[in-house]
């Protein structure tokens, strides 16, 4: 299967629901979604996707070409930007306004195994080709939930909700995130970054760490996104 058919929307803290408290049994699931030791993954990257549902319900409405508006949906897909066609039933610069591009997550061809290594008590992120360093040191506590990153701070998660949104493409059945701010004069290190843990109504995961690093006064900015299934 293309990888262009693993099409997602870009997730950001603000496009989530607002953070919920852990409700009882939070343990156990997130000790099913973080991944095992040797996991492997398929790296997904950020990709900008053409929105075109309007044009579609715009075309219909005025009594367009249907084989005109399917040879723009057409092009769309392949990664194409639509060519405009009178036949459409609108003016060019309509047309325009409807070529809307959307973040997404899509998945690429290239798969890893993630550097983790796990006891009951706590899962700990390494390094490995393919992982940049991204979540090097990271270690998330299965009993207090607490992430803790090496720059030396720590941060709580909180549940993300289902999603609600019935025109959604990614479909969030549940998940945790963490947002890890701190900085310490002196010792030159600091951090800012948002770690996310989401479990799709289909049972894939979505691990994504996005973060700015400072160790001893040597800034570092990365982001890490890996989808997977338990």
């Amino acid at each position: 299967m293309k990888a262009a058919r693993f099409l997602f929307p870009f997730l950001t803290l603000a496009s989530l629901a607002a953070a919920q408290p852990l409700t009882a049994g939070w343990q156990a699931r997130l000790a099913a979604l973080l991944p095992q030791t040797a996991q492997p993954v398929t790296l997904m990257e950020r990709r900008a996707s053409l929105s075109l549902v309007d044009l579609s319900l715009r075309v219909m409405n005025v009594g367009g070409d249907p084989q005109a508006l399917h040879q723009v949906m057409a092009s769309a897909q392949r990664g194409e930007t639509p060519v405009y066609n009178e036949r459409l039933g609108i003016s060019r610069k309509e047309f325009l306004s409807y070529l809307v591009f959307q973040p997404t997550l899509a998945a690429t061809n290239r798969t890893l195994r993630l550097a983790v290594t796990r006891d009951a008590n706590r899962v700990v992120f390494g390094d490995a080709p393919g992982m940049n360093g991204i979540l090097k040191g990271v270690s998330i506590d299965l009993r207090s939930g607490e992430m803790r990153g090496p720059e030396g701070f720590a941060a709580k998660p909180t549940s993300v909700a289902p999603s609600t949104d019935p025109d959604r493409l990614l479909d969030v059945k549940s998940g945790f995130q963490w947002s890890i701010r701190g900085n310490n004069a002196t010792t030159g290190n600091g951090v800012r970054g948002s770690l996310k843990l989401l479990q799709l109504s289909g049972g894939e995961i979505i691990l994504t760490y996005s973060r700015t690093s400072m160790l001893h006064s040597v800034t570092s900015t990365g982001e890490l996104i890996v989808r997977y299934t338990r």
